[in-house]
């Protein structure tokens, strides 16, 4: 199932979001909204959820997050962007990057 997490998602979605991987959760972030969604098989069904719900296309990064190690993964085809100057699916800049992983930290971190 996948969720929107707004604030500090509890210990019941978490678990939800890791149900289709078992160690890690695909998570698309919007770094606008400063939001995210996880729980896909797929980074795009992600990415179609928070567009639907208001999200700039721009503004959403594929990841993903392992809650066990608290690390990300940013690597994703959704980040095929050289309009963005994102050549590959890894996001390239570290400012980029650092955003993602404040957004993460605060929404899924220290579970």
């Amino acid at each position: 199932m996948i969720l929107i997490i707004r604030t500090r998602a509890t210990r019941e979605e978490l678990e939800e979001m890791l149900k289709i991987w078992g160690v890690f959760i695909k998570i698309v972030v919007d770094v606008e909204r400063e939001i995210l969604a996880g729980g896909s098989e797929k980074h795009y069904q992600c990415e179609e959820v928070l567009l639907a719900s208001g999200s700039r296309q721009r503004d959403l990064w594929g990841a993903d997050w392992n809650p066990y190690t608290q690390t990300i993964d940013f690597e994703s085809i959704i980040n095929i962007r050289p309009s963005q100057n994102n050549r590959t699916m890894i996001i390239q800049s570290p400012e980029l990057r650092e955003r993602i992983t404040q957004i993460t930290t605060r929404l899924l971190g220290e579970m």
